[in-house]
């Protein structure tokens, strides 16, 4: 029977467990006439809308009670009435759903938020000028049977290749459950259970996932887990961040706050237990508003929805704490040490009267509860009037308060010379858009630029090339493409910002990604680095040495950047390096001209001896005796040039990328 026993003000949302035993439930629905609670408790089944079952109502909405027989893994769901949708409906605060049912008629599991046995108390986020990101979508990044998505146990897989390759922050697309799966993850549906196709429930399975989950932790010195401890859902997710902390890796969620699911066409019956249907009001159909979304409790039908889902409510308060709170959620009970915020532009579009003030709050909470967590927002000016500079503002300064950004002038300016310089040795190609974009235009700092030049978005299947088909469509392992590729990665770590890598990139992914793990066309091909394609090995280790370049030099992962010389005819570029009163200057030199440069001057800041520290031609049947370079080092004794007191001739590899720094 419920009772008030243990609610207070401060009760959490959804299902809590109490200490000594039993688990308070609270929800939000203003609207509603009852709301029950019914589900299977220590093996009890209590179901009907009778008063036993029935929530409490406090004068601002939210219904409650204390259930002492609810116990961890129980199933529950609430029973919701109301004039314009009654029915059960799952908790929008559950942090697991089950396999009961097939979703979305599945029950909602009551979790510990504290029974994960934790690890990583030692771990600190790094700082944003020593982050590298890499970007992966959960179910198909690791498949381990052919056509099944692979899962968060999965990914722990491949932390050590992770470590190996050298990035430091691992960025999975939405991990939330979804309307329909396969996804790329933002059509989110329930915003605090992880994605059903991401989690293993066999037991025999988990025991072998465990077996690898073990040696990670041994291999540092951890005390190992159990079975018991990884059978939760939400625990095989906390696992994977605990697992990255200890090798070193920050873990940044994908989180879509600009709209969800896909209810911007008349909704269907086939999901009445979700989010969209939670205490609905009756539906009043108006030109404006012809399918009565409106009326949902936490949506909005503001400028007709967004790419198939609705903008939520940002004008309801209680609306925007729901977001909040997810967000705290992922901070306090999953350790994350970011978030990449989906489509802020159009959040603020969809919400032009409230969504700056939710922004300005939403980035205040976080920071205050984690300081260091990295809150990158995606905002395109052409879809709001606010410049990059006001996103990243304090919101002291009436900014919205978010650190970084990501931007694709960079992206934009080596994608589109790779596309030039695929058109031959005469096309022309635009130097001077990359030299443009090496510092983050419209923005003060340079670390608060996330760059890249794949992402989810851009080569997803239908849009635009990986890399190797941008730079040589007829053969995709060519040394057209894999020389122009390596010119793109390369520039891409040795410019100012956060560099960020989508899977497979590292190693000359040729194909375009789906999100569907049947497309087995569109995976990326693993197989092809243990001894299958030398080519795919040969660039992996290319970008293995541009990412440990990139921590060896400190100046790489500095703001001062330099284009010291652009010379589009040549197709060179070069560019210094710098931290204000280190003399510790690295010279970045680029060509796309598809002959070596010979004895091709260039400006040196100080004069002496400079060491080559990098060759992208080096890795071109790797290790390349045949390498065009400089001897490991030059000289740099000749006139003043480019602006500099000194100069050297130098050896330029075709469609290479050589890098100098001071000798000792």
């Amino acid at each position: 029977m419920l009772s008030q026993s243990n609610i207070s003000p401060s009760t959490p949302m959804g299902a809590t467990l109490v200490p000594g035993g039993g688990a308070t439930f609270r929800t939000w629905a203003p609207r509603a006439t009852n709301v029950y609670l019914n589900g299977v408790f220590s093996g009890v089944t209590q179901s009907g809308q009778n008063d036993d079952l029935l929530l409490s109502k406090d004068a601002n909405g939210y219904w409650t009670g204390f259930l002492p027989t609810a116990s961890e893994g129980d199933l529950y769901h609430f029973y919701v009435g109301g004039a314009g949708s009654s029915g059960y409906k799952r908790d929008p605060y559950a942090r697991e759903l089950a396999i009961d049912s097939p979703f979305p008629t599945c029950s909602c599991v009551i979790r510990s938020a504290t029974a994960y046995p934790w690890h990583d108390s030692a771990f600190v986020t790094p700082d944003f000028s020593n982050m590298i990101i890499y970007q992966l979508h959960v179910g198909t990044y690791a498949p381990s049977s052919p056509g099944v998505a692979s899962t968060f146990l999965d990914i722990i897989g491949k932390i050590k290749y992770l470590v190996a390759l050298g990035v430091t922050v691992l960025q999975p697309l939405p991990i939330d459950e979804v309307e329909t799966d396969p996804s790329m993850g933002y059509n989110g549906a329930d915003y605090f259970s992880p994605d059903f196709p991401y989690v293993v429930a066999n037991p025999a399975a988990l025991a072998t996932y465990l077996t690898t989950i073990n040696s990670l932790l041994l291999a540092k010195g951890c005390s190992p887990l159990t079975v018991a401890d990884i059978t939760p859902g939400p625990a095989q997710l906390k696992c994977l961040v605990d697992l990255c902390h200890l090798y070193g890796i920050a873990v940044a969620f994908d989180v879509v706050y600009n709209h969800a699911g896909g209810w911007d066409n008349p909704p269907g019956p086939s999901d009445d237990q979700s989010l969209y249907f939670f205490d609905r009001a009756t539906p009043i159909n108006t030109p404006d508003d012809p399918f009565g979304h409106n009326e949902s409790l936490y949506f909005t039908n503001a400028n007709g929805g967004y790419v198939g889902g609705l903008a939520f409510a940002l004008w309801n308060q209680d609306v925007c704490q729901f977001i909040i709170n997810s967000a705290s959620y992922y901070i306090n009970e999953f350790h994350v040490d970011g978030f990449r915020y989906d489509e802020i532009s159009m959040l603020l579009f969809l919400n032009a009267n409230t969504g700056w003030q939710f922004c300005a709050n939403l980035t205040d909470t976080v920071r205050f509860i984690k300081p260091r967590l990295l809150q990158n927002a995606e905002y395109w000016p052409g879809e709001f009037s606010a410049t990059r500079s006001q996103i990243v503002a304090s919101t002291s300064a009436g900014g919205t308060g978010f650190d970084v950004l990501q931007h694709d002038g960079l992206r934009l300016a080596i994608r589109g010379a790779i596309t030039q310089a695929s058109q031959g040795q005469s096309a022309a190609i635009n130097f001077d858009a990359i030299a443009g974009n090496l510092f983050p235009p419209e923005l003060p700092h340079a670390w608060q630029a996330v760059t890249c030049v794949e992402n989810h978005d851009v080569v997803n299947l239908g849009n635009d090339q990986r890399l190797p088909m941008l730079a040589d469509s007829s053969a995709t392992e060519s040394w057209y493409a894999r020389s122009r590729s390596r010119v793109a990665t390369a520039l891409l770590l040795t410019a100012p910002g956060i560099p960020q890598i989508f899977m497979g990139q590292e190693f000359l992914a040729p194909s375009q990604w789906h999100c569907d793990p049947t497309d087995l066309g569109h995976l990326i091909q693993w197989s092809a680095l243990n001894g299958a394609d030398q080519v795919m090995a040969n660039h992996l280790q290319f970008t293995k040495d541009a990412i440990q370049l990139r921590w060896s030099q400190p100046a790489l992962r500095g703001e001062n950047v330099n284009a010291f010389h652009v010379h589009n005819q040549n197709r060179v570029i070069a560019f210094q390096r710098w931290l204000d009163g280190s003399g510790q200057d690295v010279i970045v030199v680029a060509t796309l001209a598809e002959d070596t440069w010979y004895n091709y001057a260039i400006g040196f800041p100080y004069p002496g001896p400079w060491q080559e520290i990098f060759n992208s031609d080096y890795y071109d049947n790797f290790p390349n005796p045949q390498v065009a370079g400089n001897n490991s080092a030059i000289n740099a004794d000749g006139p003043p040039l480019h602006g500099f007191q000194s100069s050297a001739t130098i050896t330029i590899p075709a469609n290479g990328v050589v890098v100098f720094a001071r000798s000792d």
